[in-house]
């Protein structure tokens, strides 16, 4: 078949051809953007998953909803040690823009930016000289006493009710949108969650949308107490099979092809119904099959050159970032688990390994700190990645 009329599109938050199976997700988002602008109280929103199951993507849509209901919206994507004011204010200054187009009184917009100005300064260590500075690249002047305190809790509060004062003045809102929201600074948590409980309690129309790892609610929890009833959660998994197959068939069908019910049934075993893995041996699949429809001989002649590429690109970067010793635990996590995707008690690798508990702490430290496993709970320990325990049992 045609490679260049291929639909599927396998890629670090790029959006498939069909967002399937996210429904729930994208209403409830309407939801809040209608009873938001309506001055109505609403939660922000935190999405969690592991890698592969489409949160970027969701991010995206959600953000592209909130555009074209006029709202002014910022994204960022955390970084670990990372200060926040920077990406920060690089995304509401992008919000303010949005708003700006709509808004009538130029001078009011400039006051607000120069308010966010000044919160971005601050990122200066105090007695910086003026060449080590970095600069936002906001040209209004910098409007101090307000979001400049130093303290980033304070900070984050007044910079944004400033900015949902501007949306308001439009009778829109503003969207902050936060990828790999798990990687904040402890600091910075416990701000935005200050900061988003002020907003709630003032009806300000301005929301977080985080999306994260699993443990992103026990590191909100850990913050701030009230950060449970704070936002609405929603977990973000694997499709299933009726979802998983129209994610193949519909874009398919645009291109005047189709796959037949053994090649949907074998693509949904091969790919768990993750959403990256879905396009990945639906695009291998396409490739493979002389004619339409897609065929299972297709996809089991496929199957390795898709195996192949998500073993180099999805699962062997991320092999390649640990250690021999971080290297060693998840090998012994796929063994306990026989490949599964499913937590591990972290004294059965002690055992399994015939090590000291205490001597493996380290690896275990790094390989939560780089984002290959995660805490699912008290003394159990998972991967972010799935099929990552079937990989390291086949490829290492």
């Amino acid at each position: 078949m045609d490679p260049v009329r291929n639909p599927f599109a396998p890629g670090a938050g790029q959006r498939p051809p069909e967002l399937a199976g996210r429904d729930k997700e994208v209403d409830a988002f309407e939801i809040v953007l209608e009873r938001v602008a309506r001055g109505r109280p609403e939660r922000s929103l935190v999405l969690t998953g592991l890698r592969g199951v489409g949160k970027t993507v969701l991010l995206g849509e959600l953000r592209s909803m909130a555009l074209r209901q006029g709202w002014g919206t910022g994204k960022i994507e955390a970084r670990p040690d990372a200060d926040l004011r920077r990406p920060l204010s690089a995304a509401l200054h992008r919000a303010i823009r949005d708003l700006a187009v709509r808004h009538r009184a130029p001078d009011r917009v400039d006051a607000v930016l120069g308010v966010l100005k000044a919160f971005a300064l601050r990122s200066a260590p105090d007695g910086a000289k003026l060449r080590d500075r970095w600069q936002p690249g906001i040209d209004v002047p910098v409007k101090n006493g307000r979001a400049d305190s130093g303290d980033i809790e304070i900070d984050l509060v007044e910079l944004f009710t400033e900015v949902a004062e501007l949306a308001a003045d439009v009778g829109t809102g503003v969207a902050l949108l936060i990828d790999e929201m798990q990687d904040l600074r402890p600091d910075d948590v416990s701000a935005l969650c200050a900061a988003c409980h002020e907003l709630s309690q003032l009806r300000a129309p301005l929301v977080v949308v985080g999306a994260g790892l699993p443990h992103l609610p026990a590191v909100l929890s850990a913050s701030k107490s009230y950060s449970e009833r704070l936002f609405t959660y929603a977990r973000i998994g694997q499709l299933d099979r009726a979802d998983a197959d129209f994610a193949l068939l519909a874009p398919a069908q645009r291109e005047d092809a189709g796959f037949d019910g053994e090649a949907l049934e074998s693509l949904y075993e091969r790919s768990g119904g993750y959403p990256y893995f879905v396009q990945a041996y639906g695009k291998a699949a396409w490739d493979a099959a002389p004619t339409s429809p897609i065929g299972a001989a297709d996809v089991a002649m496929a199957a390795p050159e898709a195996d192949a590429e998500l073993a180099v690109g999805f699962f062997g970067s991320r092999f390649e970032r640990a250690t021999p010793a971080e290297r060693e635990y998840l090998r012994a996590m796929a063994e306990l688990t026989d490949g599964h995707d499913e937590p591990v008690v972290t004294s059965s690798i002690a055992e399994h390994l015939a090590r000291r508990a205490s001597s493996l702490s380290p690896a275990r430290d790094s390989l939560l700190k780089k984002g290959l496993v995660f805490s699912a709970q008290r003394g159990q320990i998972a991967f972010t990645v799935p099929h990552f325990g079937r990989y390291l049992l086949t490829h290492t």
